[in-house]
């Protein structure tokens, strides 16, 4: 009898942060694991819980309005050195919007005090006078592309040596200024892309899918899937206006 691989998803806030439908990424991650066969298991923490860095291979965090971020921001950093740890032994994040902002150093809202984050990225967000709002495009280095759809006023900067996720080819990204998107640092990634992510832009998830595995599978190699409809919808999504 063989062991069935298992993947231990952590949906940090479920709660408070999933006003675009960013749940959306749990299904998609969970599903396209079951179809190879590899167990999934997702557990929300709440606000008061407690994280170990053991137990889960892929944290997630999706995104909310200032008045949710309120409420997580301190609660988040409590969990600062559980998270970096979980990181150090091959734990892969993903955040999304409000999420992400709270990966960098702090988040300084229009009112009310700066929110500190957990700094596991280079990188801090202040909120801006317009709303940045439609339909993204987004070139990685590796030449793929990722679609998704922003909202957002915050503008976020990244350190001289963070790598973002990608250039943005349709939208505004990080800050509508510098022409970058999103940002990378090992197994960590943070974005603005709502939509939800995951299920228009499947080689990502599989990039995910593939990290967090190899934490207790190294040598793990993900089956082909058959992804005519998720690549439908992907390049669907190239033509639209932002």
């Amino acid at each position: 009898m063989t062991d069935q691989p298992t993947v231990r998803i952590a949906h940090l806030y479920a709660h408070f942060l999933n006003i675009y439908g960013d749940r959306g990424n749990i299904l998609s991650l969970s599903q396209r694991a079951r179809w190879r066969g590899i167990g999934v298991q997702v557990e929300a923490i709440g606000v008061g819980q407690e994280i170990d860095p053991e137990r889960f291979d892929l944290y997630f965090i999706g995104g909310g309005q200032d008045k949710q971020q309120l409420v997580i921001a301190e609660d988040l950093l409590r969990h600062a050195r559980s998270l970096q740890a979980a990181v150090d032994c091959g734990a892969v994040v993903l955040a999304i919007c409000g999420g992400y902002q709270l990966l960098g150093h702090y988040y300084k809202p229009h009112n009310g005090p700066e929110l500190k984050g957990v700094s596991l990225i280079d990188a801090y967000t202040v909120a801006g006078d317009r709303r940045m709002i439609g339909n993204v495009i987004v070139r990685r280095p590796d030449g793929s592309t990722l679609v998704g759809f922003e909202n957002h006023s915050g503008r976020t900067y990244l350190g001289p040596a963070l790598e973002p996720l990608g250039r943005v080819v349709s939208g505004n990204g990080n800050n509508g200024e510098d022409g970058l998107e999103g940002a990378v640092s090992g197994t960590i990634y943070g974005t603005y892309l709502h939509g939800s992510l995951l299920p228009k832009n499947p080689h990502l998830t599989d990039e995910l899918l593939a990290k967090a595995l190899r934490r207790r599978h190294p040598d793990i190699v993900l089956a082909p899937l058959d992804d005519s409809l998720e690549l439908a919808a992907h390049k669907r999504a190239l033509s639209l206006p932002a």
